[in-house]
């Protein structure tokens, strides 16, 4: 006899019933950068570092972190949707009697993020903010912002799961989830209109994610505060790379696509874009890690 331990999820991204926003994917979005802020803050407190200097870096975070993961969708999954033609999206601002149109890849309320995009301007970001404003080494900068990004991961990955997107493929297995806003074709008014034994049941892909992010926020603290890896510059954060981008090569494999976009998948290797894009990331990693430890025994 099989045990069936389904879960229907049909959460509500919305806090106020008829209102786009405030939504919990804001709010956890939100909930986790001010996590990895108070983390930072704890670092930073530690090397007499003042809050102007953090306050700072937040400013230079955020927009990164929005601008890289929408781009990063667009330029990596999406980009015949929204180049060829071009398309645009029309916003309303009804109170001033004003609507204009604006170009849909910078539309980032219609949905589309990579972390890839992400990652390749908060690197951008942080190299200027190392030199140029902190003046303090690249790799000092990046095993100190690894463990807050990876909180303020899990916790985008949990808003992804509340929006029942980034769902993972058709399975059999007992915890699997029913994503009726995913599945469910039959909306009115709002309303899902769909009988619960029509919909397929899938792997929680976006909540395997969260969880991995939370295991490798563990590891990345441990290793921070607990082995002293503060004092060997690139360990924490190549050990950060192999964590975050190998759980996500791995997790791609139950994950469903992101676009329509079937040349995603490379036919010969098995593997899609967003695999393909963490190879040379984890690779970075490594060569981090062995970079740290042959310093710091040459140093002993």
């Amino acid at each position: 006899m099989n045990l069936h331990l389904f879960i229907n999820w049909s959460f509500d991204h919305e806090i106020i019933p008829g209102y786009r926003t405030p939504n919990w994917y804001g709010l956890l979005f939100v909930s986790g950068m001010i996590l990895g802020y108070f983390v930072i803050r704890k670092m930073f407190k530690q090397e007499n570092i003042s809050n102007e200097l953090l306050d700072k870096l937040v400013m230079y975070m955020v927009p990164a972190t929005v601008i890289g993961a929408r781009l990063g969708h667009v330029m990596f999954y999406d980009f015949d949707s929204y180049f060829r033609p071009l398309r645009w999206s029309y916003v309303s601002l009804e109170r001033f009697g004003i609507e204009f149109a604006i170009p849909s890849f910078l539309a980032i309320w219609e949905g589309g993020l990579a972390s890839h995009g992400a990652a390749v301007v908060i690197l951008l970001a942080l190299w200027y903010f190392s030199n140029k404003v902190i003046h303090r080494p690249y790799l000092w900068m990046l095993d100190r912002i690894a463990a807050p990004i990876a909180i303020a991961g899990a916790f985008i990955r949990l808003g992804n799961l509340v929006n029942h997107e980034m769902v993972g493929y058709v399975t059999d297995v007992p915890w699997g989830f029913k994503f009726l806003h995913h599945d469910c074709m039959n909306v009115i008014d709002g309303q899902y209109l769909c009988d619960w034994a029509e919909i397929p049941v899938r792997h929680p892909a976006n909540l395997y994610e969260s969880l991995a992010y939370f295991l490798s926020f563990g590891i990345l603290m441990f290793l921070f505060w607990k082995k002293q890896g503060w004092k060997k510059q690139g360990l924490v954060f190549g050990t950060f790379l192999i964590l975050i981008f190998g759980f996500r090569f791995l997790i791609e494999f139950l994950k469903e696509s992101q676009t329509d976009n079937d040349s995603l998948v490379d036919v010969s290797t098995g593997l899609n874009t967003g695999q393909w894009l963490s190879v040379p990331l984890i690779l970075a990693g490594i060569i981090l890690i062995i970079r740290a430890r042959k310093k710091s025994i040459e140093e002993a």
